[in-house]
């Protein structure tokens, strides 16, 4: 499959946005060490300029999704969600 870098600055920007309404700061400071560094990406950031960052390359694309479904795991058991004074329940899933 060809790399779209367009697609994937567009989860990139969208896992940037969710990570940042992790309500306990331990897994956002994971996120701005090892993930998306704080300020590269902005409201005026490009999917352009990400790709130029080196976010939509193949591994590093990986390797932040990854990042991004074990801090979304880790804040749906310990502070879920907080955006615009509303946070999320947290909720233990049990899988079958």
């Amino acid at each position: 499959m060809e790399r779209n870098n367009d697609r994937r600055a567009e989860v990139v920007r969208a896992m940037e946005t969710l990570v940042r309404c992790i309500n306990n700061e331990d897994y956002l400071d994971s996120w701005l060490m090892v993930g998306v560094a704080d300020g590269d990406i902005r409201k005026d950031t490009t999917n352009e300029e990400i790709a130029e960052m080196g976010y939509c390359d193949d591994d590093t694309f990986k390797d932040l999704m990854t990042l991004f479904l074990k801090s979304m795991d880790k804040a749906s058991r310990n502070g879920g969600l907080y955006c615009n004074g509303i946070v999320s329940a947290e909720k233990q899933v049990v899988w079958e």
